[in-house]
């Protein structure tokens, strides 16, 4: 009795295996046929459809190409610069070391290094008090925002009549409150920094200005005065610091009778002088030119191919779903009527 129900759990097993195997030989080449004619169908209805998609995908690409001749040529100028060994700090970093103990107790700092500096100064110059200045000082509130395109062959700077009457050299742009027709120095400074690009390598330390405008011209201009500019203002900062430092220190070193404290203020004294000593000597205090900036021939930017080619594929996608969505709305009508049949 055992052996023949064992049997027949051995008979039903192999049926069963023979069973899913049959189904998977069966199911594997109905799925590949019915893919193969799905594929078909979809290439039919998009053949079908060719014409509406070769329109949309024309009048996308024409449309392209004249939007990508009327777009104005944005160029690029940039100086590469270094920071100033001698204004790194390397001194009080060095005493730093040495004298730090000393020095707290007459309530001097002598922390942060050649890095820190830098910094600092980097973010002085994206800083809106510099660039408020910079706009004022140097008058670039009508090349910065009502310029529109540059023509070439004379080298002026073409404006925008909506924004700018050049003839009666008054501001007539249309805005609403708060703002006035003449732009503020806030939306100076907005616009500003979309054009401007500082960065530091952080392997060789090196700092890149860049400024992006229609004329090549005024983007060098503009690249040569924020690099001089940067270096004025802190010059003029650290300068002031020294002078102060140096008159605090003296008097400090009359009143102390420690003779290591006296020694810290000596070095002190010494470093500070060689601060004012420095902007006697140099204009590029913080940073040094390596490559100066020049009016480039090339544009940095549009990239008319790219806009085309990126247009022209995204209308033909476009019309490749809408042919495929159009069969299908043809095709519901049929099926409903179909099932109304059918009730």
């Amino acid at each position: 009795m055992a052996d023949q129900q064992r049997e027949n759990n051995d008979r039903s097993a192999v049926d069963a295996s023979r069973s899913f195997s049959g189904d998977t030989h069966t199911r594997k080449p109905a799925t590949i046929r019915e893919y193969d004619i799905d594929l078909r169908r979809l290439f039919r209805i998009l053949w079908d459809g060719k014409l509406l998609i070769a329109a949309i995908t024309s009048v996308a690409a024409i449309s392209a190409i004249i939007v990508a001749l009327i777009l104005p040529n944005i160029y690029r100028s940039e100086a590469l610069l270094a920071p100033n060994s001698s204004y790194s700090g390397q001194g009080l970093a060095g005493l730093a070391s040495q004298y730090e103990g000393l020095a707290s107790l007459a309530g001097i700092s002598l922390s942060g290094g050649a890095d820190d500096k830098t910094e600092f100064g980097l973010a002085m110059l994206l800083s809106r008090k510099f660039i408020f200045e910079f706009v004022d000082k140097h008058d670039l509130l009508v090349p910065l925002m009502a310029a529109e395109n540059w023509d070439p062959e004379t080298g002026e700077l073409v404006l925008d009549d909506s924004l700018y009457d050049s003839s009666a050299a008054k501001w007539v742009r249309a805005v609403d409150p708060p703002k006035k027709p003449e732009p503020s120095l806030q939306e100076a400074y907005e616009k500003f920094r979309e054009i401007l690009t500082v960065s530091r390598d952080k392997v060789t330390g090196f700092v890149t200005i860049a400024v992006e405008h229609y004329s090549p011209d005024i983007a060098r201009q503009w690249v040569e005065l924020l690099s001089a500019d940067i270096n004025k203002q802190v010059m003029q900062q650290d300068v002031a610091e020294a002078q102060q430092a140096i008159e605090y220190l003296n008097e400090q070193t009359e009143l102390t009778q420690v003779t290591d404290l006296k020694n810290v203020f000596y070095r002190l004294i010494e470093e500070q002088t060689k601060t004012v000593v420095l902007s006697k000597v140099t204009d590029e205090y913080f940073l040094k030119t390596i490559d100066p900036p020049i009016a480039p021939e090339e544009k940095f930017r549009p990239s008319r191919a790219i806009i085309v080619i990126l247009a022209t594929f995204l209308a033909g996608m476009l019309a490749c779903l809408i042919v495929l969505l159009r069969r299908d709305d043809k095709r519901l009508p049929a099926a409903n009527s179909r099932i109304s049949d059918n009730k």
